[in-house]
């Protein structure tokens, strides 16, 4: 009978670092820990100066940089500064993200632009930095943090920003996908549904807000923080030598109807 290497090694990072933004709190932190703990160096970056660096203490070998993603020049300095001190990156986890709930008739111009800069514009910037390097090594992994509202509206709830710029990373990855894949990088979405994080705290406890959840997904609650970790690394690791350009959800079967 024939042998086969031990399928979870793909799935290790040995070797190899991971740059994940947003990562001060939240699924961000959550996706350091789980990339470190399959032996990846973790560089984590977010506003929130003294939470980053409490997670990099608990993280041996990672490294706290702080980084605005809406501003362009803090961007550079996050990239530089990685591969200053880092020496490479081999898988990127853009994470960072934002959002206004608010309806259009109230929403304003400046809730909108602060959304697509972050969560779209942001997303493209630290892609394109990182890109040069990964094609020089002829390998790399991007994994944009997009969401299931990026597939449909959020309606109840009203955040055409958010929907609008994670639309806009979906068909992004895509099209980066494409122009990439032949050069050793590979790029894809994580498209989570409803899961515990500061954007979703004031829906935790609230019986309406766990009535549309038990309603409306085929998996009648919210996701478990663990439950992403398996998409995560078939993503970032060999284990998904051959995904590209994807979105993968997980939603508990929301967006099936």
């Amino acid at each position: 009978m024939a042998t086969i290497d031990d399928p979870l090694a793909r799935f290790r990072l040995d070797g190899k670092v991971a740059l994940v933004t947003g990562a001060s709190a939240g699924l961000g932190a959550r996706f350091a820990r789980v990339l470190h703990g399959v032996g990846a160096t973790v560089v984590v970056s977010a506003r929130r100066v003294e939470r980053l660096d409490a997670l990099a203490e608990e993280l041996p070998g990672a490294i706290a940089v702080a980084a605005d993603l809406a501003d362009a020049e803090s961007r550079a300095h996050l990239i530089d500064e990685a591969l200053e001190r880092a020496g490479r990156i081999d898988v990127l986890v853009n994470n960072a993200g934002i959002n206004a709930k608010v309806g259009i008739e109230h929403e304003t111009l400046d809730e909108f632009e602060q959304a697509m800069q972050v969560n779209t514009t942001a997303v493209w910037h630290l892609t394109k930095l990182c890109v040069p390097h990964m094609v020089e090594r002829g390998s790399g992994s991007v994994v944009n943090i997009a969401s299931m509202l990026g597939h449909v509206g959020s309606a109840p709830i009203k955040q055409a920003n958010y929907c609008a710029s994670k639309g806009a990373v979906v068909n992004m990855t895509r099209e980066l996908a494409l122009q990439l894949s032949r050069k050793g990088v590979r790029v894809n979405a994580l498209s989570p549904g409803y899961f515990p994080s500061e954007m979703t705290e004031p829906m935790i406890g609230d019986e309406g807000s766990e009535n549309y959840i038990r309603t409306y997904s085929g998996i009648p609650r919210m996701g478990e923080d663990h439950e992403l970790d398996g998409a995560l690394l078939l993503l970032a690791s060999d284990a998904g030598s051959y995904i590209t350009g994807h979105s993968l959800l997980v939603d508990g079967g929301f967006t099936a109807r």
